[in-house]
């Protein structure tokens, strides 16, 4: 009795597997197989623009995984030697400065301005991601021989696996105390004062979103060290977030300060780093004075070397006025300006000095 009932057990299963199979098939044999293609077709470049940002990912873990491989390789050696990483900084150095030639033809124009010796402050704006940065340090590590301490959100120091890649590339959470030990022990270090907000929330007209920040001032003001402004061309074009979503997450981030917004991207745009011209600190220049000046050298920035997509022509009076007179404090309220673009500044100057274009036209061409 026991046999007949597994065997009819078996044989109703494999019964209801055939008649799933059949009616399987069937669907399959309904589908329309070249529209399907072509739906593949459509959304393929939109999948794939969300997965190439995981490149950066796989080559931030690939160099904390050959660091954790260099550190059991020297163990003995670091107990003789203060600065065992040397070797591996300039190995990930040369990788990332390869992959930065490859593919965005990364160049750096001013370089020279980074000093061979004594401290700097670089203060640089903040793509989508800071991968300019990466090839900055990386090229200043193989040509300079020297390496750029940086500043990072504290959320970097959360992310599983890259504690050992942080640590040995001297990245820290940077306050003002500390900052100013690194830079009077005759380090360069980088910041990027506008972080994660700037970063995630900033969009393709290069906006500076500093808000009310002063501490990078006060650093560079009591350390007594010059202050470089860089700006890379195209940073933002490589990796974006969509739009869609900015507002609403950024509400979330502001309350939470978690940043889970989606990036897409890792296009082979032109990457090229301008460095600006270092801004001294003075004993008559307060740090408001000196955060409210810089923000207007690198609006200047990016007002002559990118092109931008939109503006009003308040902002590109402010961003023209800037560029003549760099050391003009910029107004608090322009903290999240954008910029205007070559061509726009063309047409206001034509609008002003011949009255060829009216305003209301220049006006809404800017909308554009």
């Amino acid at each position: 009795m026991m046999v007949a009932a597994d065997s009819g057990i078996w044989e109703g299963t494999w019964e209801y597997c055939l008649g799933y199979w059949e009616g399987f098939q069937e669907t399959l044999s309904d589908l329309d197989i070249d529209y399907w293609r072509w739906v593949l077709w459509v959304v393929y470049p939109i999948i794939l623009s969300f997965l190439l940002p995981i490149l950066i990912l796989l080559f931030l873990y690939c160099s904390a995984f050959f660091l954790h491989l260099y550190n059991y390789r020297h163990n003995f050696r670091e107990a003789y030697n203060h600065d065992v990483w040397d070797g591996a900084r300039t190995a990930i150095a040369a990788a990332w400065d390869a992959q930065g030639r490859i593919w965005h033809g990364f160049e750096i124009d001013g370089l020279e301005k980074i000093p061979d010796a004594g401290a700097a402050l670089i203060v640089y704006y903040h793509g989508t991601l800071p991968i300019d940065f990466y090839y900055l340090a990386a090229r200043c590590l193989l040509e300079k021989k020297r390496h750029i301490r940086a500043v990072g959100d504290n959320f970097l120091f959360h992310i599983p696996g890259l504690r050992r890649f942080l640590e040995v590339f001297r990245v820290t959470p940077g306050t003002i105390q500390s900052c100013v030990s690194v830079l009077k022990d005759g380090h360069l270090l980088a910041i990027a004062p506008g972080g994660v907000r700037e970063a995630l929330f900033g969009d393709e007209n290069y906006p500076i979103m500093w808000g009310k920040r002063q501490g990078f001032a006060k650093a560079a003001i009591q350390a007594n060290v010059p202050i470089i402004p860089v700006f890379t061309q195209n940073v933002r074009e490589a990796f974006r977030t969509p739009k869609v979503t900015r507002s609403c997450l950024r509400r979330i981030y502001e309350k939470t300060r978690l940043p889970i917004v989606p990036i897409y991207g890792f296009f082979p745009v032109k990457f090229k780093m301008f460095v600006g011209d270092p801004i001294y600190p003075s004993e008559d220049k307060t740090s408001e004075a000196l955060a409210n000046e810089l923000p207007g050298r690198l609006k200047c920035n990016i007002h002559q070397k990118q092109r931008v997509h939109h503006i009003g022509l308040k902002e590109s009076k402010l961003c023209h006025d800037l560029c003549r007179h760099p050391d003009l404090p910029t107004p608090a309220t322009a903290g999240e300006y954008t910029l205007c673009s070559g061509r726009q500044t063309r047409l206001r100057r034509q609008a002003e000095s011949t009255h060829s274009i009216p305003i209301n036209d220049f006006h809404a061409f800017s909308q554009e």
